[in-house]
């Protein structure tokens, strides 16, 4: 059996980093499985589905690094649907039902006044060829709900029904189905909703494992009886964590909350991202995996948290500085090209300034600071005295890495300044910063003729 997992985003906005768990722990859980990943579109929702966003989502998972095997679209399938929906017809467990959602409502009500349960009483069962045509001659169009297999003899007669299933995130699960309301699986209007055209793919595409976001927990117990009533074979489940907001709100797609596309454009890097996405809720400390292979040692389902993990933008940021200050020049080069540097100097510039940029993109302000013109610093007298003293003594080029020091060291001994007064005044009129790069790795690359240029 090849392992198979999909990752089902539905295209109506841009994929955030909560969508990006999901994908990302299945892709992990395909590669250890040498397996198969399916990006499979649900875009039924005519709607409020747009191809802009289906071409976004694959471009921002291969930003990643996700590349899927196959990819489907729901939108493409529906004669599948057809075809399953008949066969629960004919099988007498999907039925029609004419209830408005205020008649609905009102049941509702009533059974929690009478202190039942508010789910569905199966009314519509009881409804003759007769009714349902004086029904239907009213302009009421029926939607069509999934019986499920709760009772013996007497659907009206529910009884304690466990469906049960070994996730692979939190261990033994079971849901009553007599819990729950039969499922609506097809609208009035004849589109369907998430579930059966769902559960159709999986069985189509030979889907093995479900790994997915924890909202469908109760869902899987439905699911799995909809999957025996066709005839199809049951996947494993397993149901992970969700992400929220620092603040606890969830993400979605619709508002663009920390979308990897906003991520991207802010100069965030795909493993800073990936790592955050897949860590967060793990035992152990969050660190930047250098590449996915590595993340994939991390991923372990069975060790995610089962609360709520919030997304802190503060560790986004913290990740992100690891990853760039340990990048080689090669891993930047193209990124470089576009600035104003030297193509000779371009790497001995990255070696000199990568540990001072939280993002690649910081490495412009440094193009600035060496390459540029910057602001004349202002200088108390004393040290505009000693500054000005300090640059007549400036080495004749060639110049190394060891300029610096023979440089301050004859300042030193010609000034008697030392420490923090000797050298921030030298840093100050060079770059114009009271921080910064070694200067010992950034003064040759200043050069004399800039330098000189900076003298105050």
């Amino acid at each position: 059996m090849t392992v198979t997992v999909r990752f089902a985003p539905s295209p109506t906005g841009y994929l955030h980093i909560g969508n990006l768990r999901t994908a990302l722990f299945n892709w992990l859980f395909a590669q250890r499985s040498n397996g198969r990943f399916i990006l499979r579109f649900d875009d039924t929702d005519r709607e409020r589905s747009r191809s802009e966003y289906s071409e976004a989502i694959v471009e921002d998972l291969a930003w990643i690094g996700i590349q899927p095997d196959r990819v489907e679209h729901q939108s493409r399938r529906i004669a599948l649907y057809d075809a399953a929906a008949e066969r629960l017809k004919a099988a007498g467990v999907l039925y029609p039902c004419y209830e408005s959602a205020e008649e609905l409502e009102r049941r509702r009500r009533l059974r929690r006044v009478r202190g039942l349960p508010p789910i569905y009483g199966r009314e519509a069962l009881k409804l003759t060829e007769d009714d349902r045509r004086r029904l239907e001659a009213e302009g009421r169009r029926p939607h069509w709900r999934f019986l499920l297999p709760n009772f013996a003899d007497d659907p009206f007669s529910p009884r304690r029904t466990e469906m049960s299933w070994n996730d692979l995130v939190r261990g033994e699960q079971s849901v009553d189905l007599s819990s729950l309301s039969d499922p609506i699986l097809v609208r009035e209007e004849g589109s369907y909703l998430y579930t059966l055209p769902s559960i159709v793919d999986d069985g189509d595409l030979g889907v093995t494992h479900v790994i997915r976001g924890d909202d469908h927990v109760t869902n899987t117990g439905v699911q799995i009886a909809i999957f025996q009533a066709l005839g199809l074979a049951v996947p494993v489940f397993g149901h992970h964590n969700l992400l929220t907001t620092i603040s606890g709100e969830g993400l979605s797609k619709r508002t663009g909350a920390l979308s990897l596309r906003t991520l991207r454009d802010e100069g965030y890097e795909a493993m800073a991202v990936a790592s955050l996405a897949v860590e967060v809720g793990l035992s152990g400390s969050i660190e930047a995996a250098p590449d996915l292979d590595a993340l994939g040692e991390r991923a372990d389902l069975s060790a995610v948290s089962g609360a709520l993990s919030k997304f802190d933008p503060a560790e986004l940021d913290r990740l992100n500085r690891d990853i760039v200050h340990r990048m080689d020049y090669g891993a930047v080069a193209p990124r470089l090209a576009e600035l104003p540097i030297p193509s000779g100097e371009a790497e001995a510039f990255w070696q000199a300034i990568r540990a001072n940029c939280a993002k690649v993109a910081d490495a412009a302000l440094w193009a600035d600071v060496v390459y540029g013109g910057i602001a004349p610093a202002e200088f108390a007298d004393d040290d505009l005295t000693f500054v000005r003293e300090a640059f007549e003594l400036l080495p004749e080029e060639p110049w190394d890495g060891e300029t610096w020091s023979v440089w301050t060291s004859g300042v030193k001994a010609a000034t008697g300044r030392k420490g923090r007064a000797l050298f921030m005044p030298l840093r100050r009129a060079l770059t114009g910063l009271d921080h910064g790069p070694e200067l010992k790795e950034l003064l040759p690359l200043i050069g004399r003729e800039r330098a000189l240029a900076r003298r105050p």
